[in-house]
């Protein structure tokens, strides 16, 4: 007998009450083109030499592929990287307030650009400027998707064929290998670049001021430091410098935040209050790294320049929609009450979370770390590590936290490669664990764990099938 006529056919297989389960829940198209995929790949193996595999066989083949093709690929994960505001991870997970308020958006009709008091069209950025101009001083604000396209667009607005002067020593580049200069080059604008890598000053902005100039702007140096011999221009100066030619001034923060993060025990970043009130007439940052909210990129400033931003056609391409306004919308809301934010705005929560409590965190969980790990050769202890905040924030600051440290016993150091990939590699609806190898071991950092998430990490344990 041919061994591929003992292979079923497609019409048996969807008969079969484990496959019409399966249509129930996830519909017959999609179960019937992963069944005929399944079937594909037996004959083709049965055609190699392999032996027909039984109908059990095919059926929960067909079971496991439907599952792999309906789970999410943007799918929940532990952040136990020790990095806080992760890029690759989503950076700032959202507050409460954010996630009811993005729910409501979601599921009805929102006024996004409708003014409700005149009955007639609206603008989107009414959502927030309020809000923005209250918690930074300026005149007007504007949000576009994240903090290169804000920056992109006031070049292009403002420097389209003129020149930018910047300090040599800010010339920066961010994550995915993004840098200041091509994005200016892409603006339209023409760097000059003024001062050296680790010293500017006034004079070397003052003395490559020419017709061509568009504006002075400022750089803040987030994701790496300079210490020794340095020296930067003060930004008061550099705003005096610009009045005095007519010429706007603009500081890009990069992350940027709208609170005094000393107040809370971490090192002290650039407001956007502060920047304004040194004299820029521009200021741009981000919404989701230290802000604590949805990815966009702000500009806040003077209201005849953000008018003028707001006029370049490329200002609807980079817009937001309504999701990430009312995400925006309650997280700005939360600082108007910095008595609370340390509680109520999820990535100021993490970022100050006490050394103790990720402790006592590891204690608990201990034991099912170490159940799930019992048959390898390896060593499981608490730890206390050095967390960071991440997306090019405070790059050179490291935060006590606590946790994990995995290590080979002897020199098996591939069991370690074996235990992270498991841990990565959990399938849905189990939330994968995240952690960093570094130093010959493992580490898992609780600093991203909430209490209550201390349930699901464990049932992930529990999921573990690690052989010696």
């Amino acid at each position: 007998m041919n061994p591929l006529s003992r292979l079923p056919s497609v019409d048996r297989l969807l008969s079969a009450a484990a496959i019409s389960s399966l249509i129930e829940t996830h519909g017959r198209a999609l179960v019937a083109g992963v069944l005929r995929e399944v079937l594909a790949a037996a004959r083709e193996a049965v055609k190699q030499g392999a032996a027909p595999p039984d109908e059990a066989g095919l059926i929960t083949r067909v079971g496991a592929g439907v599952t792999a093709k309906v789970a999410p690929k943007l799918r929940q994960v532990f952040n136990l990287t020790g990095t806080v505001l992760h890029t690759n991870l989503g950076r700032a997970p959202l507050p409460e307030e954010a996630v009811q308020a993005l729910l409501a958006a979601a599921r009805s009709p929102c006024a996004l650009e409708y003014d409700i008091e005149s009955g007639g069209r609206g603008d989107r950025d009414d959502i927030v400027n309020e809000l923005l101009c209250e918690l930074t001083g300026a005149e007007a604000a504007t949000v576009v998707n994240n903090n290169a396209a804000a920056v992109f667009l006031l070049l292009n607005t403002l420097a389209q064929k003129k020149d930018v002067i910047v300090s040599r020593g800010e010339l920066i580049e961010i994550g995915g290998a993004f840098r200041v200069p091509d994005i200016m080059k892409r603006a339209g604008a023409k760097l000059v670049e003024v001062g050296t890598t680790n010293r500017t000053h006034l004079r070397d902005f003052a003395e490559n001021l020419g017709p061509r100039t568009a504006m002075l702007m400022k750089i803040h140096a987030s994701n790496y430091a300079i210490h020794g011999f340095t020296h930067a221009v003060p930004e008061t100066e550099l705003a005096t410098l610009a009045r005095q030619h007519n010429l706007p001034f603009v500081i890009d923060l990069g992350s940027g935040t709208l609170a005094d993060l000393a107040a809370y025990g971490l090192p002290h970043e650039p407001t956007a209050r502060e920047a304004i009130a040194a004299g820029a007439d521009l200021v741009t940052f981000s919404g989701d790294k230290l802000l604590g909210g949805p990815q966009a990129g702000l500009l806040v400033g003077r209201k005849d320049l953000i008018a003028r931003i707001k006029k370049n056609p490329l200002k609807r391409c980079l817009r937001v929609g309504k999701l990430t306004l009312a995400a925006l919308e309650a997280v700005l809301a939360l600082y108007r009450d910095p008595d609370r934010l340390q509680q109520r705005v999820t990535a100021v929560r993490q970022l100050t979370r006490p050394e103790a409590q990720m402790r006592a965190a590891a204690a608990r969980l201990l034991p099912a770390l170490q159940q799930a790990l019992a048959a390898l050769p390896v060593t499981v202890e608490v730890a206390a590590l050095k967390s960071q905040i991440g997306s090019g924030s405070l790059p050179v600051d490291r935060l006590p936290s606590a946790g994990f440290a995995i290590r080979p016993v002897g020199k098996k150091g591939g069991v370690l490669n074996r235990i992270e990939a498991s841990l990565r590699g959990v399938a849905h609806p189990l939330r994968p664990v995240i952690g960093r190898i570094e130093d010959g071991a493992l580490l898992l950092d609780l600093r991203c764990l909430d209490e209550g998430e201390e349930g699901a990490f464990g049932a992930t344990l529990r999921s573990l099938r690690l052989p010696p």
